[in-house]
C-alpha cells in the first residue's frame, strides 16, 4: 500500500521514453536443420511488414508459379523432353512384343510386373492346359519363356533408368520454369531489405527451397484425387498452418512501434513459460505435434531492450521459475522453456528455437524479508540484483510533504472524476495520514489506504450534493470505515457491560489493575482491556508468570516478565535474599499473549501487592519497562487508549478516568475527535510517564520512596512497606529455615 509498484513504473517509464526502442524478433524455418528454428532481428516496427511481405510474395509465387505450369509452353517443352523418350521405349517394346508372338507367346501383367506366357490359339495358356502337355514340351516353352523374360526385364530396367533421366530432365525444366516465375519477385523484395544481411540471406534460401520443392505449389492446385488418404486427414486436422506452404511462414515473437522507446513490462504471473516464453503443442490423431509458427513469447521477450518489473515473493513460489530467471540472466541468452521439460517421464521429439540475446532489466518488489533471505542463502542473487532501493512506511511531515500529500488528493480526484476537496478537507487528510503513521512528525505513504479514503469522502460529498468534500465528510468516512470492521470491538464492549469480562473503571483493589492489549483483526485493530493480578507469598522464592507457566506466552512477553524479577532483586534484595513468591497473570486470557507493552502494569502490580497499596482502577497503564525502572515506548498507544476510553464511555465517563502511556510515546499521540474533545473538557486524561516511581504515585496515590544514607526507605513510602513485607517474609523463612535445622539435629539427622 506504499505505492512502490505504482512508482517504480512511473520511474521506468518516464527513463524508457527516452530509450531507443529494441530491436522486433521473429522466428523462420531453418532450411538446413528444421528442428533449429532461426531467430531474425529486424529494427523495430519492421518485423510485421516483413511477415505480411513475404506472405505477399509466398501468394504472388504460388500465383505466378501455377500460371507457368499451367501454360502452353510449359506443357510443349514438358512433352517435349519427354517425347523421345517415350518413343524409343515404345519402338522397342513393339519390336520385342512381335518377336514374342512370332515365338507363340505373350507378355502378360501381374501382381509383380510384365512376364512372359505360354499361348494357344492365339491366347494366353490356362495353367490347366500348360500342365496338360508332355513333360518335354514344358520343357521348351519354360527355356524359350525364360529367354525372352530376362530380355523383358533387361528392357525393363533400361526403361527406369531412362524414366530417371526423364524425370531429371523435367525436374530441371520445373527449377527453370519456377525460377524465372519468381526470381523478379525475390530479386525486388531482396532489395527492400537489403540493409538486413540476415533476412536477405533468408529470403535467399526461401527461394532456393521454393525452386527445388515447385512440386509443393503443384499439387497445392492439383485435383487428381478427390478421395482422402490418411495423410490428407492428419492434414485437414492440422488446418492450413500445416500446409506445404507453411514453412515459409514468419512468426513474429516481437514488435515494437518505432517511435515508442523501450518497453516496460509487470509480469503478475511469472510462471516459467510467462517468462521464457513456451513452444506450444497440438494433438493431432493422438500425438502432440509443433514446429516454429507455434513458439509464443514470454514477458523477458516482451521487456528484452527494456525493464521488467515482477513481485519477488510471486517469482519464488512459481516452480523452476526463479531458477529459469536467473539462467537467462546469467547467460544474457532467451530460450523458451516449460514445467515440461523438468518433470516429463516420457522423452519426445521437439523442435529447439535458436536463442535470442537478451537485455534487460529486471526489478523485483517484495517484503525487506525476501531481500534478506535470497542475499543470505542465493548467491546469485548477490551478483545478478546489485541495485537496492528501500521503501519507508512514512515520511517526516513538513510543509512540502503536506502540499504533496494535497497534490495526492487532487491527483487522485482528477484521474477518477471524483469531487475535489476544500481545505479543512486536505487538512483531515493529512491528520489520518499521520494517525496512520503513529507519529505526529511522520506522514503515512500508505497511499491505498490514504486514496480508499480519498474516494470514500467523495462518495459521501456526492450522497450530500456537495460541491466541494468538506472535513466533515472524510471524518463520516473514516467513521463508515470503522462501523464495517467493529464488530468484534462492539461485542467485546458489550460482554464488558454484561460483566462477563470483569474490568473496574472505578475504585480501588490491591495487586490489580488495568492492562490494555492490542487485537489486530486484519484493517482494523481493538484496544482491550485486560484485568492483570498480583500475589505475593512466602514459599519457594521468585517471580512466576502464570501465563508462561501455562505455555501462553511469548518470548518477548517472557522477556518483560523477567525483568520485573531483576527490578525487583535490584530495588529489594541487595542485603538480603527475595524471599517471596509472586505470581502474575493475565486473567481471562484464553489465548497466546505476547510482546512487553504490559510490563510496567505488571511490576505496579507486583509493588501494589508487596506493599499491601490499593492501585486505583479508574487508570489503565501501558509500557514497556527496563530493569532500571526506566519506561519504554511501546506500539499501538492511540488504539490503546481509544479502547480504555470506550470502556469508561461504556460504564460511565466520572471524570477522574484516563490511560498512563510512556513518555516515548507523546509525540506518537493521534486521537479521534472524541478522545480529544474528552480530555480538552477533563473528562479524561492521559499522564505520559519517564519512569516506573511516576507511574506508581499516580495509582496509588503514595510516593514511591528512595533510600536514604543508611540504605532505608522512608516511612509511608511505597517502596518502604515495599521492602518491610519483603523483610518479614525473609525473616520469617529464616526461622523456619533454622526451626527445620534443629528438628533435624533432634533426630540425629
Amino acid at each position: 500500500g506504499t505505492g512502490r509498484r505504482s512508482l517504480v513504473m512511473k520511474s521506468l517509464q518516464l527513463r524508457a521514453d527516452e530509450m531507443p526502442p529494441p530491436l522486433d524478433w521473429c522466428y523462420v524455418h531453418n532450411f538446413i536443420e528444421p528442428r533449429y528454428p532461426r531467430a531474425l532481428s529486424l529494427p523495430a516496427g519492421r518485423a510485421t511488414s516483413f511477415r505480411d511481405d513475404l506472405a505477399e510474395l509466398v501468394e504472388d509465387a504460388d500465383r505466378e508459379i501455377t500460371r507457368a505450369f499451367d501454360s502452353d509452353e510449359y506443357s510443349e517443352q514438358r512433352e517435349a523432353v519427354l517425347k523421345d523418350f517415350r518413343e524409343a521405349r515404345n519402338t522397342e517394346l513393339q519390336a520385342f512384343e512381335r518377336e514374342v508372338q512370332e515365338a507363340g507367346l505373350a507378355i502378360g501383367r501381374g501382381p509383380s510386373g510384365l512376364f512372359i506366357a505360354p499361348t494357344k490359339d492365339g491366347e494366353v495358356m490356362s495353367p490347366q492346359d500348360y500342365q496338360a502337355l508332355d513333360a518335354d514340351e514344358r520343357e521348351s516353352i519354360d527355356a524359350e519363356r525364360q529367354v525372352f523374360q530376362d530380355r523383358l526385364d533387361d528392357i525393363m530396367r533400361r526403361g527406369q533408368r531412362e524414366d530417371k533421366r526423364a524425370r531429371k530432365l523435367v525436374a530441371e525444366l520445373d527449377r527453370t520454369v519456377a525460377q524465372a516465375a519468381v526470381g523478379t519477385l525475390f530479386e525486388d523484395l531482396q532489395a527492400r531489405y537489403a540493409d538486413l544481411a540476415d533476412v536477405v540471406e533468408y529470403l535467399e534460401q526461401v527461394r532456393e527451397d521454393i525452386v527445388d520443392n515447385v512440386d509443393a505449389f503443384k499439387s497445392d492446385h492439383s485435383d487428381e484425387d478427390d478421395t482422402p488418404d490418411t495423410r490428407e486427414l492428419v492434414m485437414t486436422q492440422l488446418g492450413a498452418m500445416h500446409s506445404p506452404l507453411a514453412r515459409y511462414r514468419v512468426n513474429v515473437l516481437i514488435s515494437h512501434d518505432e517511435g515508442n522507446g523501450a518497453p516496460v513490462v509487470f509480469e503478475d504471473n511469472p510462471t516459467i513459460e510467462a517468462l521464457t516464453g513456451d513452444v506450444e503443442h497440438q494433438s493431432v490423431m493422438g500425438a502432440l505435434v509443433t514446429d516454429f509458427t507455434m513458439i509464443e513469447p514470454g514477458s523477458l521477450h516482451r521487456a528484452n531492450g527494456g525493464y521488467l518489473v515482477m513481485d519477488a515473493r510471486v517469482v519464488l513460489t512459481k516452480p523452476y521459475a526463479w531458477e529459469a530467471l536467473k539462467r537467462a540472466l546469467k547467460s544474457s541468452e532467451l530460450r523458451p522453456e516449460s514445467i515440461r521439460d523438468h518433470v516429463r517421464l516420457i522423452s519426445t521429439v521437439g523442435i529447439e528455437p535458436q536463442p535470442i540475446p537478451l537485455d534487460v532489466k529486471v526489478v523485483l518488489i517484495g517484503a525487506p524479508e525476501i531481500f534478506y533471505l535470497l542475499h543470505d542463502l542465493d548467491e546469485d542473487f548477490r551478483k545478478l540484483f546489485k541495485v537496492k532501493a528501500d521503501f519507508g512506511s512514512v515520511l517526516d511531515r513538513d510543509d512540502e510533504a503536506e502540499d504533496s500529500y494535497a497534490a495526492f488528493v487532487g491527483c487522485i480526484c482528477h484521474r477518477e472524476g471524483l469531487t475535489h476537496f476544500a481545505p479543512d478537507a486536505v487538512a483531515a487528510i493529512v491528520e489520518e495520514g499521520v494517525r496512520l503513521a503513529g507519529d505526529r512528525d511522520k506522514l503515512s505513504t500508505r497511499f491505498l489506504d490514504v486514496a480508499d479514503l480519498v474516494r470514500e469522502a467523495s462518495y459521501w460529498c456526492a450522497q450530500e450534493s456537495g460541491d466541494l468534500v468538506t472535513a466533515a465528510q472524510v471524518r463520516r468516512a473514516i467513521e463508515e470505515s470503522i462501523y464495517r470492521s467493529d464488530r468484534l470491538e462492539e461485542r467485546l464492549l458489550e460482554l464488558i457491560e454484561q460483566g462477563t469480562l470483569l474490568v473496574d473503571v472505578d475504585g480501588r483493589a490491591v495487586g490489580q489493575i488495568n492492562g490494555i492489549a492490542v487485537l489486530p483483526l486484519g484493517d482494523y485493530a481493538i484496544g482491550k482491556p485486560t484485568r492483570i493480578t498480583a500475589r505475593s507469598f512466602l514459599a519457594k522464592p521468585g517471580v512466576i508468570n502464570i501465563d508462561r507457566e501455562a505455555e501462553m506466552s511469548g518470548p518477548i512477553h517472557d522477556k518483560g516478565a523477567m525483568i520485573l524479577a531483576g527490578y525487583l532483586g535490584q530495588e529489594f534484595a541487595r542485603e538480603r535474599p527475595l524471599s517471596a513468591t509472586i505470581t502474575i497473570a493475565f486473567e481471562q486470557a484464553y489465548s497466546g499473549i505476547e510482546g512487553d507493552s504490559a510490563a510496567v502494569a505488571e511490576l505496579c502490580a507486583l509493588v501494589s501487592s508487596l506493599a499491601d497499596a490499593p492501585i486505583r482502577q479508574n487508570l489503565a497503564v501501558t509500557g514497556s519497562v527496563n530493569q532500571h525502572g526506566r519506561i519504554q515506548a511501546i506500539g499501538g498507544v492511540n488504539t490503546k487508549i481509544e479502547g480504555f476510553f470506550a470502556t469508561c464511555k461504556l460504564l460511565g465517563l466520572t471524570g477522574d478516568q484516563g490511560v498512563i502511556i510512556p513518555a516515548a510515546n507523546v509525540r506518537n499521540l493521534m486521537l479521534r475527535p472524541e478522545v480529544v474533545e474528552a480530555v480538552e473538557s477533563g473528562k479524561f486524561h492521559i499522564y505520559p510517564v519517564e519512569t516506573i516511581e511516576e507511574a506508581l504515585e499516580l495509582l496509588t496515590g503514595l510516593p514511591s520512596g528512595v533510600r536514604d544514607e543508611n540504605g532505608d526507605f522512608a516511612a509511608g513510602t511505597l517502596y518502604g512497606a515495599a521492602d518491610a513485607c519483603l523483610a518479614r517474609m525473609a525473616e520469617a523463612a529464616h526461622r523456619d529455615e533454622n526451626g527445620h535445622e534443629a528438628d533435624a539435629d533432634a533426630h540425629g539427622l
